[in-house]
């Protein structure tokens, strides 16, 4: 299997991972009380959640796609789409949340994150469709080539 399929099931479960955390972050906020956990500070922990989960999954879902641009793959557009897929979801569903937590949690990295990465979403389900249109270019036999 090539480096680039191995990477795009990284960044897979890396957004899988993400979006795992934000939610059970959320669910956590939305069955408890303020008064219930003293010193706990939401806003430090989702810009901790961001630069643990998302920006490595960027960053390997954008190095498959580089890895595999010029010569095309469904199989890695399919990952890298299903990686936008997973995120639109996960955040979709986080924002459906956002309703039911408590105002004292409604800091800004809780409100705009789920915003936010939808719309980080969809240029990575374009990038990822842009590899089913990729032609595959033909190898050229140098020997024969003079």
């Amino acid at each position: 299997m090539a480096i680039e399929k191995w990477v795009g099931g990284a960044s897979l479960a890396w957004f899988i991972l993400f979006v795992a955390e934000i939610l059970s972050l959320f669910n956590f906020l939305a069955h408890t009380l303020p008064s219930d956990i003293q010193g706990f500070t939401v806003g430090p922990k989702i810009l901790e959640f961001i630069s643990i989960g998302i920006g490595p999954a960027l960053i390997l879902a954008g190095l498959s796609y580089l890895l595999s641009r010029r010569y095309g793959s469904r199989f890695i557009g399919s990952m890298v789409v299903a990686d936008g897929a997973i995120l639109f979801g996960g955040m979709y569903y986080a924002n459906t949340i956002l309703s039911t937590l408590n105002a004292a949690y409604l800091v800004t990295e809780v409100t705009l994150c789920p915003p936010i990465f939808m719309a980080v979403s969809i240029p990575v389900m374009i990038f990822g469709g842009l590899l089913f249109k990729t032609k595959p270019k033909p190898k050229k036999d140098y020997f024969f080539d003079r």
